[in-house]
């Protein structure tokens, strides 16, 4: 298992993923087929992802194919520099192998590089193993916003999560 940067060459792959993710599982945003499939457009958010300095995107790579990733995407505001909202995905295939903490752990590398202050995501209140990685990566619930997601019908609260960087000179 490789853990990299996203490349524009995989925007393709990366695309592909995505869409494998929103089939496999209702704990990402996209229903399945509803993900735009432009490619053109794919392959310009890449290369956004990878020219703005405040933001990042890993990609897990098995044999050659993309099985996984995480995404923070900083803020161009001032005010809002010092904070990076995130997005993970990992196929099932390749849960409960530590690849979500290797991720996380790269993400805190980068975050203190930056200058990253704050890492903040949502996730749905029955996500069990998603909560658990997240605590255990040092992120805590700092609230629920109630009815966020609505899913076959239903609506589904999800926890406001965020995780605080020290930039303090001894953990650079």
């Amino acid at each position: 298992m490789n853990i990299r940067s996203i490349e524009e060459s995989d925007a393709e792959s990366f695309l592909k993923l995505q869409q494998q993710l929103d089939t496999e599982t209702e704990f990402m945003m996209f229903e399945p087929g509803e993900r735009d499939m432009d490619l053109d457009y794919r392959k310009k958010s890449v290369r956004r992802y990878i020219e703005d300095p405040r933001s990042a995107v890993w990609v897990l790579e098995k044999e050659e194919r993309l099985v996984g990733f995480l995404a923070a995407f900083g803020n161009k505001p001032r005010r809002i520099q010092h904070r990076a909202y995130l997005v993970v995905g990992i196929l099932q295939e390749e849960a409960g192998q530590g690849y979500g903490t290797k991720l996380f752990t790269e993400l805190d590398r980068w975050a203190k590089e930056v200058e990253i202050h704050r890492l903040e995501l949502t996730v749905m209140i029955h996500n069990e193993a998603g909560i658990a990685l997240y605590k255990k990566m040092g992120f805590e619930v700092e609230g629920v916003k109630r009815d966020a997601m609505r899913i076959n019908g239903n609506y589904v609260d999800e926890y406001y999560m965020a995780k605080l960087i020290s930039m303090d000179q001894g953990d650079l």
